[in-house]
């Protein structure tokens, strides 16, 4: 039986990473029932919407979804969809691996991190209050009152909020996958010291669920730190656990350490339903020019088939990119020695190498 799943190429330079990737998807010989669904600026201009409910309601079907990026039309009061689709679907883990391949420019060999960051609360939960509101004064006021600080009238706000639910469930994940993945470790990162309350909950929570797993290491990091250990040392760490906002920051730093985001895919999980989709943006500036990286989408395709139980093909296809890497000759300009080198190919090439790589295994 052939796998359904939602297909969202997204928008600027995600259509073209996206049929690349559909494309050494299909060449691992597992049958694919792709439902396309649009999603982006074009349904924006459309539709007033990034991200329309059919969207939504396939994953809900098929259960899987791959996803290209879209972007998020910056000052225009609209929503990341990255955003929006977490929350409306609950995808609460959001994994993402960094890997070191022979053949990447890096200055780092051997790194094998996985980043599990906290999907839907913390500041991305995106309860804010515009100046100037009367929702705005209302807050400002309950802080006075309640604090004795009397904040900047002129000031927009944010709310950051961590929940005892939320933290058990996605350090419970973290502790499941590095059990599952025969991992070692793993390091919950905060900044409790400083935000005592919200990371401090976070924090003591976390430490209360290590408890269930005895047979997996654990430990705790302060951020700023923690930032500073994966430059000096990464090699010491294994898997990480992380609020929303810092797990995002890390997960970026971490896909800078082995490369670039070129080669960082990503994952966001729920209970019920999973997207896989590339850690990087849109790049509309490069859009239609066959010129940007798709291995980081590809690299996401491998994930979803190890989630969809195709084990053997995830192996046969990650083996395929490491193979295109370590030779380096079809290969794009951000993974050439300079990025002028003109011995870069474009996308579609890149689908082309590891298709034939996929052959001779």
């Amino acid at each position: 039986m052939p796998h359904t799943v939602t297909l969202i190429p997204g928008d600027g330079t995600g259509p073209e990473i996206t049929t690349a990737t559909r494309r050494v998807l299909e060449a691992t010989g597992i049958e694919f029932e792709w439902d396309v669904r649009q999603a982006g600026s074009e349904m924006l201009e459309k539709q007033g919407t990034v991200l329309p409910d059919d969207v939504l309601e396939s994953i809900k079907r098929t259960k899987v979804g791959l996803k290209g990026p879209i972007t998020t039309p910056v000052g225009r009061g609209q929503r990341s969809a990255n955003v929006t689709l977490r929350k409306k679907l609950d995808l609460y883990a959001n994994l993402r691996p960094a890997k070191t391949y022979p053949g990447l420019r890096s200055r780092y060999e051997n790194i094998d991190l996985v980043i599990v960051r906290e999907n839907t609360e913390d500041l991305y939960a995106g309860i804010e209050f515009q100046r100037g509101t009367s929702h705005q004064e209302e807050l400002l006021e309950l802080i006075e009152r309640t604090t004795g600080q009397k904040l900047d009238p002129h000031s927009a706000l944010s709310i950051k909020y961590i929940s005892v639910l939320a933290t058990r469930r996605i350090v419970r994940f973290a502790f499941d996958y590095a059990r599952t993945n025969d991992r070692r470790k793993v390091t919950i990162v905060h900044k409790a010291n400083i935000m005592r309350l919200s990371d401090g909950l976070f924090l003591a929570t976390a430490h209360e669920v290590a408890k269930e797993y005895p047979d997996i290491q654990h430990e705790d990091r302060i951020v700023d730190n923690m930032c500073m250990q994966l430059v000096q040392k990464p090699e010491m760490y294994d898997v990480l656990v992380l609020p929303n906002l810092y797990g995002d920051i890390i997960s970026d730093l971490s896909a800078g350490l082995i490369g670039g985001l070129g080669v960082a895919p990503g994952a966001n999980i729920g209970s019920q339903y999973a997207v896989f989709e590339p850690v990087h943006g849109s790049a509309p500036k490069y859009a239609g020019q066959n010129k940007v990286n798709p291995m980081a989408m590809m690299f996401s395709g491998v994930m979803m088939l190890r989630h969809l139980g195709e084990k053997e093909a995830a192996v046969r296809l990650e083996k395929a990119l490491m193979q295109v890497i370590a030779e380096g000759k079809y290969v794009t300009y951000d993974l050439k020695p300079r990025p002028d080198d003109p011995t870069a190919v474009g996308t579609s090439q890149v689908a082309d190498a590891v298709i034939e790589r996929l052959r001779r295994l």
